[in-house]
């Protein structure tokens, strides 16, 4: 090929090729110039084993090619690109080694934010701010992992986030999405009607899922248009201190990857060109959450609302944390040189911080019987003006880690290899003392319950912590709705405690509603009224935006399906056989997997239906 010797003719590197990695010098004529570029970098990384177990030219040219092909991937995913990956690879590795602290020469102290109560005047205040704030913002889904922690063989966001109705939660945040939507024009009307975006971060794992699940559901009522899916690709593995690439195991023309973590919906977000687009539509707020908090959208309005307030560059979404509970603590970190930062601290690090700069009990509950640093869900809502300046900086790169798992004490060698990390919410590591960085705390009954733990895992969970399990994810979502519906009037049975997969929950009424029917706290208490009632062992299921819930006496099952633009109103006395919770052995091959993983299903025994017409009952 005369490109690419006259390449190396320009690159003078023929040489170094010869003695360093004759076995690539032997295939050089393989490659195209651009490749043989990549391929001298990489020797000057010192990368030369990749090519040790090389075969002679004619053997194996077509995976040879392919491993180009996937070096070019990896240079180009990377901001800064493969030179910049190993090099701070290099630094990480050798702070990792030395046990070097992060957080050297930082005090930490508690950051300014707003503590809310769920139904009061303030959060009411907060709600109706949002709401109408809504419509300048875009909605960013990470949504990257399998759920096979769960014992769940499909992407996480398939899963039903509650079994009575089936709903997943795709389906669910998609349905809050157009609600909102659609509550943000009613109150801004006249200033035509936006569409709010909504993206989704996907990886090799569920790009494909995700789509097909879109696309078989018609995008669950929203135009394909408004949805944008980008793919999130891996990152190279290291093989030891000294960042060399590591082979994989299966393939000698492979480097081995893995995922670089949920930092990079940033880079994306940023290469995607989608942020300049929404400026350019005047859009201010872009809010970013994970795939199985089925309480999230009870907290996004009133959120909202505080961001716009405080005018906050980013806005952490947080709940109450018990001291030394293992989940990370929001803290301001204030540097001997003056440097600050409002950053999360994970748990295991923010103790023993805290007794290093003159706490000497560490991390312990104040008066309020919480820590004074809020827990940090990974809900995050940024100002869209100034995130776009800091990625326009930083190129979206995020402050990444390493977290290498030595062999022994000498730190010479890995157990297995490792690779450079990076988590969302390091964004405002690298922000100037003058943003506006603050948090919102919830109380976590009403906007917190991931479901990421398997039975077995969630089992073994000391007495008092949650199981985080689609177990208690479910009966969450039961719970919460019940405690609303009771502070807007309506008198709800308490709990019985109940053992389902080893875990230990609180049974409520089987409540549960469409996000257009009680989308805010306000909207809810204007549509239940009178003297309403309902059982421990009932289940209320309301589908559409217009019902109207007045002096209703519950005890069974009520399915009430109210069409577009028809008005629905339910009251009087409904006693029937209801729907039962049937126990399932988690065992059991012949359930399905999202039901074993519960340890439950739902027996539809009797129930009555209200559908469509106005003004039924």
């Amino acid at each position: 090929m005369a490109s690419t010797a006259q390449a190396l003719t320009n690159l003078h590197i023929t040489g170094d090729f010869e003695s360093s990695a004759p076995n690539l010098q032997k295939n050089l004529h393989l490659l195209s110039p651009h490749q043989v570029e990549l391929a001298k970098t990489l020797l000057e990384l010192g990368q030369t084993h990749l090519f040790k177990h090389w075969a002679e030219p004619g053997v194996d040219d077509d995976e040879k090619r392919a491993f180009f092909d996937q070096v070019t991937l990896l240079n180009e995913n990377y901001p800064g690109g493969l030179d910049s990956y190993i090099k701070t690879a290099r630094e990480l590795l050798a702070d990792s080694k030395a046990g070097k602290n992060p957080f050297d020469g930082f005090t930490p102290s508690v950051p300014e934010g707003d503590i809310l109560t769920f139904g009061d005047d303030n959060f009411i205040r907060f709600e109706e701010t949002g709401v109408r704030e809504v419509q300048n913002a875009a909605f960013v889904l990470v949504a990257g992992g399998l759920g096979e922690r769960l014992g769940y063989n499909g992407i996480k966001v398939a899963l039903p986030r509650e079994t009575s109705t089936g709903t997943c939660f795709l389906q669910h945040y998609i349905e809050s999405v157009l609600a909102l939507e659609e509550a943000s024009y009613g109150l801004t009307q006249g200033e035509g009607k936006k569409k709010i975006p909504f993206v989704i971060m996907t990886s090799d794992d569920t790009h494909s899922r995700t789509l097909q699940l879109l696309e078989s559901n018609s995008y669950f009522g929203m135009e394909p248009t408004q949805v944008m899916l980008l793919k999130q690709e891996k990152v190279a593995c290291l093989d030891d201190n000294e960042a060399r690439l590591a082979v994989d195991p299966h393939n000698k023309y492979r480097i081995q990857t893995k995922p670089h973590g949920h930092g990079d919906v940033h880079s994306l977000l940023f290469s995607s060109g989608l942020l300049n687009v929404w400026r350019a539509a005047g859009l201010r707020w872009v809010l970013f959450f994970q795939d199985t908090n089925g309480l999230l959208f009870n907290a996004i309005p009133a959120a909202i609302g505080v961001s716009a307030t405080r005018q906050y560059h980013v806005n952490s979404l947080t709940v109450p944390r018990k001291a030394k509970e293992a989940i990370g603590g929001i803290t301001r970190l204030t540097h001997v040189d003056g440097r600050t930062m409002v950053i999360n601290v994970e748990y295991n690090q923010l103790d023993p911080l805290l007794r290093a700069t003159g706490h000497p009990d560490g991390d312990v509950n104040c008066e309020t019987g919480y820590s004074p640093y809020p827990g940090n869900i990974n809900q995050l809502i940024l100002e869209l003006g100034p995130y776009i300046e800091e990625l326009t900086k930083t190129k979206g790169g995020i402050k990444e880690f390493v977290n290498p798992k030595y062999k022994d004490a000498s730190k010479t060698s890995f157990k297995s290899s490792t690779r450079l990390e990076c988590m969302m919410q390091d964004y405002p590591k690298t922000l100037p003392p003058t943003a506006r960085v603050g948090f919102t705390v919830m109380d976590a009954w009403f906007a917190y319950a991931p479901v990421k733990n398997n039975p077995e895992d969630a089992a073994k969970v000391p007495k008092g912590n949650p199981y985080h399990s689609a177990t208690s994810g479910e009966m969450a979502v039961y719970r919460a709705n019940s405690l609303i519906l009771r502070k807007a009037g309506v008198q709800i049975a308490d709990p019985v405690p109940e053992v389902f997969n080893g875990q230990e929950v609180e049974v409520w009424s089987r409540i549960t509603w469409k996000p257009q029917w009680g989308l805010t706290f306000s909207d809810i208490k204007k549509k239940v009224g009178g003297s309403c009632s309902i059982s421990q062992r009932s289940t209320m299921i309301i589908k559409g935006c217009n019902v109207i819930v007045e002096d209703l006496s519950l005890d069974g099952a009520l399915v009430i399906d109210a069409a577009k633009n028809s008005e629905v109103k339910v009251g009087g006395s409904v006693q029937n056989k209801g729907w039962t919770i049937e126990k399932v052995d988690h065992n059991d091959t012949s359930v399905a997997e999202e039901l074993r993983i519960r340890g439950f299903r739902i027996k539809r025994i009797q129930q009555l239906e209200t559908v469509g017409l106005p003004n039924s009952s």
